[in-house]
């Protein structure tokens, strides 16, 4: 017969076997369920590794293919950065050198004109002199303005900023243009003040001069008027004219080269270089040029320059000028000229010789030697021109020449080299320069100085 029942206490221990074992079956069930899970957790971050590793890939082909086009512009653009470069210096050494090459005939013809001045006493003949001379002084001008454009590109002119004092930079140059305006019937007022600036006194010098100068050469009735004061922290220097004007659209391309405008009556009209220059050495300096000006009422020209201290100018000793020096006759006097160019030799003597000077003409030093060997004594005094031929310096041979006499006979150096490197060696050995074209009074009065 089947036992249908059990005992109480079998029934309760079957009992708590059974709850043991369901808590049992349960961790083991969650601990199942946990690590499939993490299985699957890891399966998905294995898949998302593998994408984010063939991104990473696909990004990294794409960034290594943007560098090398970067780079294979970069050098295109170095190559062509290069090629610019080189054209640019070769335009500026060309220009320099055609420059120089060309200053040399013109300071011959000028040199002739002044002794064929001499030689001519008629009122007509003295007038078709003067207008030659206009043209010389013209075609000089143009050629020292791109002189100094040439310069300024090629980095060969660097500004020597210090504290510059604008009273005596003002008072030259009115004597300097008090003449030109009065010819022009025009009426020139230059107000300085006791106010010092921070800039290289050469291209503060250009910058003034070619302002005038343009208000001058375009103002047919009134005058001009160059003053300073100062605004806020800045010296302005202010350059105003009664001319025509100049209209608006037109305000920004008159200081591009070879850009100008409509001379006065009794001036030709320029090269359009004055206001470029005056343009480029602002730049170079950090100073601001500013332009205001109504068509048919006149225009107004404002150079803003930082301040300096009036007691930091250098008290340098000046020179006196040449023509506050004082001469004697140069009659007679011996002039050894050593002179490598065939057209300025004759014309340098022709003017010595209508002064009255005895001159021996030689184009190097050993030449100059052999000279001094047949004239048998010392020159009074010795001009050199600075570049002779195969490279020879005149300030060798200068050197030589003393050295042969055993005496320091005066002597100076002319040259069409406007370089600050030429003015350097010259001043080093004492010399005086006279810059090509060679202005004769200023030539005759250094060779009086000397020869006193």
């Amino acid at each position: 017969m089947t036992r249908l029942w059990q005992d109480p206490d079998e029934v309760e221990q079957l009992q708590r076997e059974t709850a043991k074992l369901k808590k049992i079956n349960a961790a083991l069930m969650s601990r199942v369920e946990r690590s499939m899970d993490q299985q699957l957790n890891a399966f998905s971050l294995f898949e998302t590794a593998i994408a984010l590793d063939r991104q990473v890939r696909d990004r990294t082909y794409q960034l290594r293919e943007a560098l090398h086009s970067i780079e294979r512009a970069n050098e295109g653009l170095y190559r062509a950065k290069q090629q610019a470069e080189a054209a640019s210096s070769l335009k500026s050494s060309v220009l320099i050198s055609v420059t120089h090459d060309l200053l040399q005939p013109l300071n011959a013809a000028r040199l002739t004109l002044s002794a064929l001045a001499e030689m001519m006493e008629t009122q007509e003949a003295g007038l078709l002199i003067d207008q030659v001379d206009r043209s010389l002084v013209t075609l000089e001008d143009l050629l020292r303005s791109l002189l100094e454009i040439a310069k300024l590109d090629a980095g060969a002119l660097r500004p020597d900023v210090r504290p510059l004092a604008l009273a005596p930079l003002f008072e030259q140059l009115r004597n300097e243009f008090a003449p030109l305006a009065a010819r022009q019937g025009l009426s020139l007022r230059i107000r300085s003040s006791p106010v010092a600036v921070s800039s290289d006194a050469m291209m503060l010098r250009r910058i003034l001069q070619n302002l005038l100068a343009n208000a001058i050469r375009y103002t047919r009735s009134g005058g001009v008027v160059m003053g300073c004061r100062r605004r806020g922290n800045r010296i302005c220097v202010q350059v105003s004219d009664t001319g025509p004007g100049i209209a608006q659209t037109q305000q920004e391309a008159i200081f591009r080269e070879f850009q100008r405008g409509e001379a006065s009556a009794t001036d030709q009209a320029g090269f359009g270089l004055g206001l470029s220059i005056v343009r480029r050495f602002a730049t170079v300096l950090g100073h601001e040029v500013r332009l205001s000006s109504q068509v048919g009422k006149g225009s107004t020209f404002v150079l803003e320059l930082e301040p300096a201290d009036l007691a930091e100018v250098s008290d340098e000793v000046h020179e006196p000028k040449l023509s506050e020096r004082q001469y004697g006759g140069l009659e007679g006097a011996k002039i050894l000229l050593v002179e490598n160019d065939p057209s300025g030799s004759e014309a340098m003597a022709a003017l010595l010789e209508g002064w009255g000077c005895d001159v021996a003409t030689t184009p190097s030093a050993a030449d100059a030697l052999l000279r001094l060997s047949e004239l048998g004594g010392a020159p009074d005094a010795v001009i050199a021109d600075l570049h002779l031929d195969h490279g020879e310096s005149g300030l060798s041979a200068i050197a030589d020449i003393r050295e042969h006499l055993k005496l320091d006979v005066p002597a100076m150096i002319i040259t069409a080299d406007y370089s600050e490197k030429a003015a350097k060696q010259a001043s080093l050995s004492g010399l005086e320069v006279l810059k090509k074209p060679v202005k004769p009074a200023e030539m005759r009065a250094l060779l009086s100085f000397l020869l006193s």
